[in-house]
């Protein structure tokens, strides 16, 4: 009986966050999710704000840093099948950035992503067998 009450629980709960969120909040979610995930085209560009000069572009599919401090930006691009860069750059009272996505991204409002990467819930297992 106990597990019924934690399922009606837990499907409440879920609901009311569902129905708190709006069709952009969605959207926006998704298309976060979708360029963690290197699916979205963006262009990242880091500028001098004193002298309006670019310090650094970056464009391809790129993540950007979500656990970042505000003094420093990580960017991790995907260049290759399994190949990736990532770079770090310092912020400052002078140095900002803007990233912009180059390609508009069909995403459903009414379908909310979970992601998971199968190599964080299985562990790493390198198979040996004979000859």
């Amino acid at each position: 009986m106990g597990k019924k009450i934690k399922a009606i629980v837990l499907g409440i709960i879920v609901v009311g966050i569902l129905v708190g969120c709006t069709e952009a909040d969605t959207v926006s979610e998704n298309l976060s999710k979708s360029a963690d995930s290197f699916e979205v085209q963006r262009k990242v560009v880091f500028f001098n704000g004193i002298t309006d000069r670019d310090l650094l572009v970056i464009e391809g599919l790129c993540s950007l840093g979500n656990q970042d401090s505000d003094r420093r930006m990580t960017v991790t691009c995907k260049v290759g099948k399994d190949e990736y860069k990532k770079h770090y750059l310092g912020l400052s009272d002078n140095v900002s950035f803007f990233a912009e996505q180059l390609d508009a991204k069909k995403e459903d409002p009414f379908h909310y992503k979970v992601i998971i990467r199968p190599e964080a819930v299985i562990p790493d297992i390198e198979l040996q067998t004979s000859k």
